[in-house]
């Protein structure tokens, strides 16, 4: 793997784990505590623990610590990243795909009645 990868790399890294992806689903309806972030997933708080720092590691997730309390909050700019990125190749895409439908019509052939 290599070690400096671009944060584009590094979100798409971390969202290509399911239990990754769900966690950023929960924060992204609001701040919330590791341990009621933890509570729902079938995983231990370590294993919990693990996949924020991947999270954080890639900038979709800040936390800080008050008191106790860790809290967990989703980073909108780094999705926002991923999103342009994707929405990018999607509109990529559909242009060829525009292209290809009007080379199509060019070149159908006159149909006989």
């Amino acid at each position: 793997m290599l070690q400096y990868q671009q944060p584009l790399d590094l979100a798409f890294q971390a969202l290509s784990d399911p239990t990754r992806r769900r966690m950023v689903e929960r924060l992204s309806a609001g701040p919330v505590s590791v341990s009621d972030l933890a509570e729902p997933l079938p995983m231990s708080m370590s294993a919990v623990m693990q996949h924020l720092k991947v999270l954080e590691a890639a900038g979709l997730v800040r936390s800080e610590k008050v008191g106790r309390v860790r809290t967990c909050r989703v980073e909108p700019e780094a999705l926002s990243a991923a999103e342009r990125w994707l929405n990018d190749r999607r509109r990529s895409v559909e242009r060829s795909l525009d292209r290809l439908g009007a080379f199509l019509d060019e070149t159908k052939p006159e149909t006989e009645t």
